[in-house]
């Protein structure tokens, strides 16, 4: 074993090491859809569960492939990126309506407990600018709350079939690169905010469920994933770095 190791060359072994990382990720999700499989009790939460559960496979299984294919063009990038933060934009959804279902809020039937009418909603800078400093829990915020990160939902999966179809049509300088990537930003961001409200105006009411893990991982993964990719991005645009593939002589001559 370790002669064989010894025998790859630095990007043979980035190539083994992160597909050894994939296969262990895909092993402990289909373990634990496993598990929620075989206590099949609440459909409607559990659907939600499934789906956020599926979202460290799938940002695997996408890096690596595009890993493999570093010769791939970049609209093939663009593409493999864009399943990653459309499922991203999935998740966010499924995790703001699982918070919902816990409690028993529905914003289309009008459904908000009498029990949190009323509560304060402090907002933070720079929303500021655009909401008073504190409003009281009523309806309209909640339905606020819900179309703030429902905006990412939406504006995700158009940016992105924008930017390939731009791609391929040849049609993609490098200003509109970065006018999509603010546009993304501020997208992202938003949607980032209105959990991390809601999240602390029912904390106490979500604690018996345990979203804190959930939450934090969320949060972690889409924020560092998108601001990785900027950055990158940034630092490959001003001949910072150079291209990393070439450079790890993956191909062996």
């Amino acid at each position: 074993m370790m002669d064989y190791l010894s025998s790859l060359n630095k990007g043979q072994k980035i190539l083994l090491g992160t597909g050894s990382c994939v296969v262990l990720s895909v092993l402990f999700t289909v373990q634990l859809l496993l598990q929620h499989f075989s206590h099949w009790k609440n459909p409607k939460e559990q659907k939600a569960i499934v789906i956020i559960v599926l979202m460290a496979p799938i940002y695997a299984i996408v890096s690596y492939v595009g890993l493999v294919d570093f010769m791939g063009s970049a609209t093939f990038f663009t593409f493999l990126e864009s399943i990653k933060e459309c499922y991203e934009a999935l998740v966010i959804a499924k995790f703001l309506a699982l918070m919902y279902s816990y409690l028993n809020i529905s914003i289309s039937k009008n459904i908000v407990p009498d029990g949190i009418k009323g509560r304060e909603i402090h907002h933070s800078w720079p929303m500021t600018y655009f909401q008073p400093h504190t409003v009281r829990l009523d309806h309209r915020n909640l339905k606020l709350l819900k179309n703030w990160t429902w905006q990412f939902v939406i504006i995700r999966p158009l940016c992105s079939i924008l930017m390939i179809s731009l791609q391929l049509l040849d049609l993609y300088p490098t200003w509109l690169s970065w006018t999509f990537t603010i546009v993304l930003n501020t997208s992202v961001s938003l949607a980032l905010y209105s959990l991390v409200v809601f999240y602390h105006v029912f904390a106490k009411e979500l604690a018996p469920h345990n979203p804190l893990a959930k939450f934090l991982c969320i949060k972690g993964v889409v924020f560092f994933c998108f601001w990785q990719v900027s950055v990158y991005s940034f630092h490959f645009c001003s001949n910072l770095i150079s291209d990393s593939f070439l450079e790890l002589e993956v191909m062996t001559s």
